[in-house]
């Protein structure tokens, strides 16, 4: 039997947990989810272009989008994570034209990878509140601002923010629970994380 691809086996390993409080963020959790947007959020330079991504893995995973680096570059060390000051080598592990997602390696190390709720089986994310990292722009700081996510056709959803693709989407608690595949006029349409997870794993099966 093929090994399942290393994203699913990193996900395989978190736990499923439903979503916390369905309120509006507080301040307090708007900081938390800064400070973690912060440490864990790191430029992906690929042949295509160069877009946010998110520290999944302590080893240097980085989920983004499908964006940078295209579907053909699989195995290839064809990426660069910009991190810490660095310019770092990274393989392309995954790239899934379908989920519009990528995953990239950076070089073996520890890295401060974000942490990561998933959602329980039959639960979505419509209607509840999320968060995202609305970039610096016109000498203004970035800052978190909340959204209420909307449904979309599956396994997507939409969030009235205009995030670029692979920027991360939060939960109240500073969790990351989705990926943003894709902007639109009306904001972003995410990826929930337990959607690469399931989908892998009945591709794997097939």
């Amino acid at each position: 039997m093929p090994r399942p691809p290393p994203l699913l086996l990193l996900l395989i390993a978190l736990p499923s947990l439903a979503l916390a409080g369905e309120g509006r963020p507080s301040r307090a959790d708007l900081q938390r989810v800064m400070e973690l947007h912060a440490r864990s959020v790191v430029r992906v330079r690929g042949p295509k272009q160069t877009g946010p991504g998110v520290i999944v893995g302590s080893a240097g995973q980085v989920l983004t989008s499908l964006e940078p680096v295209g579907a053909d570059y699989v195995g290839l060390s064809a990426a660069t994570v910009e991190h810490d000051g660095k310019d770092l080598p990274a393989r392309v592990v995954l790239a899934s034209a379908a989920l519009k997602v990528a995953l990239v390696a950076a070089p073996d190390g520890t890295y401060p990878a974000v942490p990561v709720k998933l959602l329980k089986d039959g639960e979505g994310l419509a209607g509840r509140w999320v968060v995202g990292v609305m970039p610096a722009a016109k000498g203004q700081p970035a800052r978190p601002v909340p959204a209420q996510a909307s449904g979309a056709p599956a396994p997507f959803f939409d969030v009235p923010l205009a995030l670029p693709a692979g920027s991360p989407v939060f939960d109240a608690d500073g969790r990351l629970v989705a990926v943003v595949v894709q902007r639109h006029r009306r904001g972003c349409r995410v990826l929930p994380v337990g959607a690469v997870k399931v989908q892998l794993a009945s591709a794997d099966g097939t």
